[in-house]
């Protein structure tokens, strides 16, 4: 089974934007929602947001109006438009199907500071 790909992070101030892009699996692309999760440190992995192959979409109360998911089926790439970024959002962000079938890949990392 092949890992997921993040790319796209990297360090920005607060109220900034960043766009991070993942690269997955057709076999768990054309089949399952995706998802970005994040994991801050000494913390659980969290769902941060998830879209259906209808490209329905759901948010984490701690990022719903900020964020932005999308994906292109044709591609089977998923992106997060990160928009008015917090330090509260630093974190290793990783893409995943929901709910989480594939390995998790290493993910790409987020740093929010001035």
């Amino acid at each position: 089974q092949v890992q997921p790909v993040e790319s796209g992070g990297g360090l920005v101030q607060p109220g900034g934007s960043l766009r991070l892009t993942c690269a997955a699996s057709g076999s768990i692309f054309n089949l399952y929602a995706m998802a970005w999760y994040r994991q801050a440190p000494g913390a659980q992995r969290e769902l941060v947001a998830s879209i259906t192959r209808t490209r329905t979409t759901s948010y984490a109360t701690s990022v719903k109006g900020r964020f932005i998911i999308s994906r292109d089926n044709a591609k089977n790439t998923v992106s997060l438009q990160m928009n008015s970024l917090e330090p509260e959002d630093t974190a290793v962000y990783y893409c995943n199907s929901n709910p989480s079938v594939a390995y998790w890949g290493q993910g790409t990392q987020v740093t929010v500071s001035s």
